[in-house]
């Protein structure tokens, strides 16, 4: 079996997955960050693709970033400035090929994650 990275993104505060939000995937090798592909979510708060498919995937360590605060200004969450979340990253390990998950739950003021399935 392959590895391959998936994700889901709910909002909290709002009650249902969030839709439109832009996610980068970051490779960190030692001193460098390469950025390997941008996606958005879907209706469902998911991406349409695999984040990081099998054909691409290597164990390593990886940063997802959420681009929090652009989603809640469409989402019309009154503006603060600067906005307490803004850009959400989450680094992490991936040791072995399987299926990794990284869901985000997040709401204007608070998120967390889980290595989910």
């Amino acid at each position: 079996m392959s590895g391959y990275l998936t994700t889901h993104v709910l909002d909290t505060a709002r009650g249902c997955p969030a839709q439109g939000l832009k996610i980068d995937l970051y490779r960190i090798d030692a001193d460098s960050r390469v950025l390997l592909r941008s996606l958005v979510t879907n209706d469902d708060g998911r991406t349409d693709e695999q984040i990081l498919p099998s054909s691409d995937f290597a164990t390593g360590t990886y940063e997802l970033v959420f681009h929090a605060g652009a989603y809640l200004d469409a989402c019309g969450t009154p503006p603060e400035d600067p906005r307490f979340l803004d850009v959400v990253p989450i680094r992490f390990g991936m040791s072995q090929a399987d299926h990794y998950h990284v869901p985000l739950l997040l709401s204007p003021f608070g998120y967390s994650t889980y290595r989910g399935s």
